[in-house]
């Protein structure tokens, strides 16, 4: 893909397209899961608000990816 297709493709609005809200959940869903655990077994820290940020930067990434590729 060009650098101005890339550009196009990644700074406009995609509409979810049939099957892909089923996906967003289903990332949510482990996405949570795995929060929960987390938030259960590591002790209140900077490194555990980090390791949660992380997370929802791949949720956002993997979200992106459906929404931009498919």
């Amino acid at each position: 893909m060009t650098p101005q297709k890339v550009i196009d493709n990644n700074f406009i609005y995609h509409a979810p397209k049939e099957g892909q809200q089923e996906k967003y959940q289903a990332l949510r869903s482990k996405a949570k899961e795995f929060a929960e655990l987390i938030n259960k077994v590591c002790p209140d820290s900077r490194e555990k608000s980090v390791a949660f940020t992380q997370l929802e930067t791949s949720i956002f990434w993997a979200n992106a990816s459906i929404a931009r590729d498919e």
